[in-house]
């Protein structure tokens, strides 16, 4: 029996199979005890100081704010903006937290029986009693990981894309909000809810300050991937692939544009869009490109190959960077490392185990061409060295 054989603590008693084939996309499912005894790696303080640094992305909506209902303010934040809020009927959310705090990027790995570039960002939201941000839908699966005191949600069921939503707010907030039957649970610490794309959801803090963490997965929109594939075909394609007409007839017409015309075009376009490899190079970057662009830096001053095999030689271990994105594809002919946005080509063994998270030692360097390569990351800013220090932020 292999891991994803076996049920799982995170899925109640089902196996990773059975979630996938039954709820994944298609229907809500609530765990009570998903992570049992789940202590919040992060509290509200830690929190909302996170959300007053700069370059971190947070949202603080009020119910009944000084400019009107369900007012949006955007980080950063001082601590002048928390002192004035009421006791209750908020929320604070910050997004990426798995990028700045260790132990929450951590969780990831419970989710480890669905691919890792699929995964987004770990958002956590700390509320007072009341705090919500309104009947809402989002475009993308989420996991509800209930992390302290306890909320309540109701869902709505499935909603049409232009299902309507109120005007004015910085939120899309449903117009109408009607509770399904038997869909009305109070989360405690440890329970979760997964919900697909689309669902209509409403969650409230009770009567004890609330954080919930929400685990969101990357689905580029039909429109963002036709638009990044059409720029990214566009670099690789020759200017002398063009339209052509050789052996038309005679134009019956001179201003009609044909059938035939339209359909020259047509092949054209589809013959070039339709190439697998190419679509397959594309997909790895556009899934591994950062969240946050200026989060993966550049070494100011780049590391030699000779000094980061003497590191490793050295017991150091070699981390993914917060915020890097790794994954591989395998063909025929060759093996693609994606990380970051770029395509790396080298053997498998070494894309393996260089898009795996867990740490990486001296062993690592028995892999051809490992050393080259892991330098480059490194001097890129997706691989990195961290101290004893960093490692117990």
């Amino acid at each position: 029996m292999s891991q994803h054989d076996k049920p799982l603590t995170l899925l109640g008693d089902l196996t990773p199979e059975d979630f996938l084939a039954n709820y994944w996309q298609r229907k809500p499912l609530l765990i009570r005890g998903a992570i049992p005894d789940f202590i919040s790696p992060i509290d509200p303080d830690e929190l909302a100081g996170l959300a007053c640094e700069p370059g971190v992305e947070a949202r603080l909506v009020e119910e009944n704010g000084a400019d009107g209902p369900w007012q949006v303010s955007h980080g950063p934040f001082d601590d002048a903006t928390f002192e004035r809020l009421p006791e209750g009927n908020w929320s604070l959310l910050v997004q990426a937290v798995d990028h700045y705090v260790p132990p929450i990027a951590a969780l990831m790995d419970e989710f480890d029986f669905l691919p890792r570039w699929r995964l987004d960002d770990i958002m956590v939201s700390y509320a007072p009693p009341g705090g919500s941000v309104g009947p809402h839908i989002d475009q993308y699966d989420v996991f509800l990981l209930q992390a302290s005191g306890h909320r309540r949600w109701q869902l709505g069921g499935k909603q049409p894309d232009n299902a309507p939503i109120i005007q004015g707010v910085d939120l899309r907030i449903l117009e109408t909000f009607e509770i399904e039957v038997d869909s009305d649970w109070t989360l405690a610490p440890g329970d979760m809810l997964y919900l697909p794309p689309g669902w209509a959801h409403h969650g409230v803090s009770q009567t004890d300050d609330c954080m919930t963490i929400s685990v969101g997965f990357r689905a580029p929109s039909a429109d963002e991937a036709i638009t990044s594939y059409a720029d990214y075909l566009g670099e690789q394609l020759s200017d002398s692939q063009r339209y052509s007409d050789a052996g038309m007839a005679p134009a019956s017409q001179v201003g009609e544009l044909d059938d035939a015309a339209v359909e020259r075009m047509r092949q054209l376009m589809l013959s070039t869009l339709d190439n697998p490899e190419q679509i397959a190079q594309w997909f790895g970057r556009v899934m591994t490109q950062p969240k946050y662009i200026d989060q993966v830096a550049p070494l100011e001053v780049p590391m030699s190959e000779a000094d980061l095999v003497a590191q490793l030689q050295d017991g150091e271990p070699l981390f993914h960077m917060p915020g890097s994105r790794f994954a591989w594809r395998s063909d025929a002919s060759s093996t693609t490392l994606f990380v970051d946005g770029d395509g790396h080509i080298c053997p498998l063994v070494l894309a393996k185990r260089l898009a795996d998270p867990t740490p990486m030692y001296e062993d690592v360097l028995a892999i051809d061409e490992a050393a080259t390569l892991i330098t480059q990351l490194v001097n890129a800013g997706s691989l990195g060295f961290m101290g004893e220090e960093d490692e117990e932020e």
